[in-house]
């Protein structure tokens, strides 16, 4: 592969594997492997996990479910974070001489032996990102890591980084109701040869229409803490998905297929997709191969305009951790 392992094409779009193991409520591992397979049958190639996700458990069951298609995949990790079981346990830790350790720890769960791309989940403020970024460099020299990555950062960071080694991706959350990355960072990335991938394209699920009132947030779902998903911020952005729904249904498809073909319509950004059913799988991929009217990007513009959410996507701790905007 070559040093920024995209060079032939972006894919159509990253399966991620985050509400696999429970992030969202209660998940079921058959259902999980049954997506897995189903993406894998139908020429998926790239998965997104990270260490903390689960505190492992989902790199355990994203490397079981690929043993045998490993070497026609590309693997994406992340470390950086403490394990915990509440958010408060899980602090940031990316000082130099943890990084070689929380690698062998994924390849271990991952049952492989090298990681096509890994992730700074995100920039430790007491680690000068030089040290962390080079300590990771330093795994591809060892042939443990192919390309590296960084989570929610700005071009500062990148350039701190890059002085390093090439930075292949960097990732933020990007969708409809979360559009901070046009705000520069998609266009330097364009320039600087890196590609950008979007977490969260479907709003953490509002956008698809499953969430209608904040009762259905189960209990021990991560979404009840942040911000977008309370009190009268709950309400003000159902509104909005009201909208994008009746869009969708003029052109007989799901509210989320259309917020899905928003995120990859200029060919800057490849959203990285949650699911956990192989139905989700299969609308994903007709969503990102449709074709709409230029009018219906210019509506949909209008209606989630830079800004249009009610709250922030994280608690004001979270928030803190971010470059790439709020």
């Amino acid at each position: 592969m070559t040093k920024h392992i995209l060079a032939d094409a972006p894919p159509a779009f990253v399966l991620g594997t985050m509400a696999m193991t429970g992030y969202y409520g209660a998940s079921s591992e058959s259902q999980a492997r049954e997506t897995l397979a189903y993406y894998l049958d139908h020429d998926g190639r790239w998965i997104d996990t990270a260490d903390l996700y689960a505190n492992g458990a989902n790199e355990e069951l994203v490397g079981k479910a690929i043993a045998a298609k490993r070497n026609e995949l590309v693997l994406c990790t992340k470390f950086g974070y403490l394990f915990g079981e509440r958010a408060d346990q899980r602090g940031l830790d990316a000082r130099p001489e943890r990084v070689e350790a929380a690698c062998d720890a994924s390849l271990r769960r991952l049952g492989t032996d090298v990681i096509d791309v890994f992730y700074l989940h995100r920039v430790d403020p007491n680690v000068p990102v030089e040290d962390t970024y080079g300590a990771m460099a330093r795994l591809v020299e060892k042939g443990k890591v192919r390309a590296l990555g960084l989570c929610e950062v700005g071009p500062k960071t990148y350039a701190r980084a890059a002085g390093i080694h090439p930075v292949a991706v960097v990732q933020s959350e990007y969708s409809l109701w979360s559009r901070e990355p046009e705000d520069g960072m998609l266009r330097f990335l364009r320039e600087q040869g890196s590609w950008f991938f979007g977490y969260a394209s479907l709003g953490r699920g509002i956008l698809s229409g499953a969430v209608r009132k904040p009762e259905d947030l189960p209990a021990g779902d991560q979404r009840r803490d942040m911000p977008r998903f309370q009190g009268e911020n709950f309400y003000k952005n159902i509104e909005l998905v009201k909208l994008l729904e009746a869009m969708a249904e003029e052109l007989g498809i799901k509210s989320a297929q259309l917020a899905l073909a928003w995120c990859g319509r200029n060919g800057d950004a490849t959203p990285i997709v949650g699911v956990t059913e192989p139905g989700h799988v299969r609308e994903a991929q007709e969503a990102v191969a449709l074709t709409l009217p230029e009018q219906t990007w210019r509506q949909l513009d209008e209606v989630f305009a830079p800004g249009a959410a009610a709250g922030f996507r994280y608690s004001e701790s979270a928030m803190k951790r971010l470059e790439s905007g709020q």
